[in-house]
């Protein structure tokens, strides 16, 4: 049974390893313009890495109308995926992508 799903934008995709769903989200959904800083970056586990590692959370609860629990959510995602996932292995296989 798949353990991972994109859960961009109610894309059910899902995925027996992280790898393939941050590979989906990357080239499967468009990019998405942070409203921080305005700099395009892939949709999901990226836009979530760039948001909280060039950006303060004060930063991302202001530009995203967000509240500690949304921080916390995506905080928790960031490190379940970084716990999990060879990045290595994505890097190389979107590097492969046609």
């Amino acid at each position: 049974m798949p353990r991972w799903t994109c859960g961009i934008d109610g894309c059910d995709a899902a995925f027996d390893d992280v790898e393939s769903a941050i590979v989906h989200q990357t080239n499967g959904h468009q990019r998405h313009e942070c409203k921080v800083c305005g700099t395009i970056v892939p949709d999901g586990y990226f836009a979530i890495r760039h948001a909280f590692d060039e950006h303060t959370r004060a930063e991302f609860v202001r530009a995203y109308d967000a509240d500690s629990g949304a921080v916390r959510r995506r905080e928790e995602v960031k490190q379940q995926i970084e716990r999990e996932a060879d990045l290595q292995r994505v890097v190389e296989r979107l590097d492969d992508a046609p």
